[in-house]
């Protein structure tokens, strides 16, 4: 396999179909690179599954990725970040980012009282990914998590703005409200969708940390300290592929990138 050169894509899995908010930031804040998503659909969710199980999966897509001439991966999902990111940095060859470090960095920058919430998945708030990456950087910060999980099939039915999600949010978020975190970090990657009700219900005086953001910027970063960044004026050609259903895919990629897809592909893995 060749090395890859600066116009090579950057690749991007999730376990389904939430890491195309990741997706959709790279495309905003890098809109010289290609990208190649794959969305590991016949197999999500990843959160009731086993460490080893995770990991296996990710090794399976990043194989796949690296056979498409990826120049680096981002892991756009929570729990594939918790579980395999150590073993993907040291297995692979290219660049390796997960959502999970990016997120934590950006809130302990953003905390002013060092209260900081962090709002998941079941599978994301029971590994302490978020826990312990904040604590490495601020031991003293109290990391307040709650799983929220209404919101993953909210965000999937385009219910970003409505009577029923808010009701839900302020279900979920008031116990941390009262706990006067500063800082939320969302903490999956379906949430960015919801970003305006989540805001509306804790309030303006607490700093939302966008982990798709922040993980397009470290990507940006990274491949700038490589010199590896695509040249103005590249051609950009973006892929999507999925490991099933490939026609609720193509709709619910249309939805979460706010553009037309115009084709996708299906590659069953494992």
């Amino acid at each position: 396999m060749s090395a890859p050169e600066s116009s090579s894509p950057i690749g991007v899995f999730d376990s389904g179909i939430g890491g195309l908010t990741v997706a959709r930031e790279l495309m905003r804040q890098l809109p010289n690179e290609s990208i190649i998503y794959f969305g590991d659909t016949a197999r999500v969710p990843y959160g009731p599954k086993s460490p080893d199980t995770v990991r296996r999966y990710s090794h399976e897509i990043a194989t796949f990725l690296l056979a498409q001439g990826v120049k680096a991966v981002v892991v756009a999902c929570n729990t594939a970040t918790a579980h395999a990111l150590p073993m993907l940095r040291e297995e692979l060859p290219v660049p390796v980012v997960g959502v999970v470090e990016p997120g934590a960095r950006a809130a302990v920058r953003a905390s002013t009282n060092g209260e900081i919430g962090v709002i998941g998945t079941v599978g994301t708030v029971n590994s302490r990914a978020y826990h312990r990456a904040i604590h490495a950087l601020a031991p003293h910060a109290h990391v307040r998590a709650r799983a929220c999980p209404l919101f993953v099939p909210l965000a999937e039915e385009g219910w970003t703005d409505h009577a029923a999600t808010r009701l839900i949010a302020q279900e979920y978020l008031e116990p941390l409200v009262e706990t006067h975190v500063d800082t939320l970090v969302l903490g999956c990657t379906h949430y960015p969708l919801l970003k305006p009700v989540i805001g509306e219900v804790v309030g303006r005086g607490v700093r939302l940390i966008d982990s798709a953001e922040e993980t397009a910027a470290e990507t940006g970063r990274l491949l700038a300290e490589r010199e590896m960044c695509a040249e103005p004026g590249s051609i950009v050609r973006h892929r999507f592929v999925a490991s099933d259903a490939p026609d609720h895919f193509l709709t619910m990629a249309e939805r979460f990138l706010g553009a037309p897809v115009e084709s996708m592909e299906t590659v069953t893995l494992g």
